[in-house]
């Protein structure tokens, strides 16, 4: 196992980090299960665990809370605050002061733990000042209840921002940004990557094979169960009689050629070429089963030359993106018709 240093912080993670989503009611809801998953995890090397308050309503922190015991030391451990953990979401989700000061505290419960190495705001919120969310992260840095702070999904122009608001004010700053990125998900090499680089901060990827569109049991003119897993979560992603789903499927059976070209499978193809950014500094992997974890690590060693970078870039140009890259937000400038129109006097 590889390993790098986070965002300038000092601390060293693995290349690969443990994420924790699918630990619980969403995905395994056997917690002595999950447990050995974890173990077996930090026992092949990885130190880096990711974990969020709203994976299975708490349930994920609960489980890796478990697992940590005795261990805790040897692990750095991130967790995020912003989405609601119930259908009661006034003033119990987003980026306020009022809500994370409340949410850090049960996330602390929840983990059993006195500290989190890294709190991420897990998307942006625009009802929110960004000069009051750095303002309460560096407050629960000063408080020792977090080491360090960063983001997860923000666009480039907020990451900015972020920074400026951070230098002008003298808050501590964002030192880490966790995008979505794979090998049909290449939107971030854009803006976010570059300037993740030029800002001095980390990088921790989700979704490396695509909700599992990368797994190797997805194959183009081939029947998708779309009743269960991932692909029951948002089956319009999977569904081949789609005419927009079609250059995805197209790039898929390219892609598990280049793999099988150079010996190896289409995951492990996924999660080395993510790995081979020289901005990503860990890539989270989503295990459920044992199977999938063991599945993924194979790759750690892995190192994609030039020509194999070479074919990926011609069957998915850099910057391009081919699948849905997050669904769990969008600004509010896409979703408010208002926000993009005059009123009607001023036409």
């Amino acid at each position: 196992m590889r390993y790098r240093t986070l965002g300038g912080t000092g601390i060293e993670v693995s290349a690969y980090c443990l994420g924790s989503m699918m630990f619980g009611a969403i995905g395994n809801p056997d917690h002595e299960d999950c447990v050995r998953i974890i173990h077996a995890a930090l026992d092949q090397g990885i130190n880096f665990v990711d974990t969020a308050d709203m994976y299975s309503s708490g349930e994920s922190e609960e489980i890796v809370g478990k697992a940590l015991k005795g261990r805790r030391d040897d692990v750095v451990l991130a967790t995020k605050v912003h989405f609601p953990l119930d259908d009661e979401s006034r003033n119990r989700s987003g980026n306020s002061r009022r809500w994370i000061t409340r949410a850090v505290e049960d996330s602390l419960r929840r983990l059993d733990t006195d500290w989190i190495d890294l709190y991420q705001v897990h998307r942006p919120d625009h009802s929110t000042d960004i000069e009051e969310t750095l303002w309460v992260l560096s407050d629960l840095v000063s408080a020792g209840k977090i080491r360090a702070f960063g983001c997860s999904s923000f666009p480039v122009e907020d990451l900015v921002e972020a920074y400026h608001v951070s230098d002008r004010r003298g808050y501590g700053r964002f030192r880490t940004e966790q995008p979505p990125y794979s090998m049909v998900s290449r939107g971030i090499e854009r803006s976010v990557l570059p300037t993740c680089q030029r800002l001095g901060m980390g990088v921790l990827t989700w979704s490396p094979l695509a909700w599992g569109f990368l797994s190797g049991k997805i194959r183009k003119d081939q029947p998708v169960d779309l009743t269960s897993g991932r692909a029951a979560l948002a089956p319009h992603r999977f569904d081949q009689s789609l005419p927009a789903n079609a250059p995805k499927y197209d790039a898929l059976e390219r892609l598990i050629e280049v793999a099988e070209g150079i010996g190896v499978t289409l995951p492990e193809l996924a999660m080395a070429f993510v790995t081979a950014h020289p901005a990503v500094t860990s890539v989270i992997t989503g295990p459920r089963t044992m199977d999938q974890l063991d599945s993924l690590v194979k790759a750690a060693d892995l190192t994609l030359d030039d020509p194999t970078l070479d074919q990926i870039d011609e069957i998915v140009p850099p910057g391009t993106d081919l699948w849905d890259i997050d669904a769990a937000w969008r600004p509010e400038s896409l979703t408010n018709p208002s926000v993009r129109r005059r009123p009607l006097a001023d036409r």
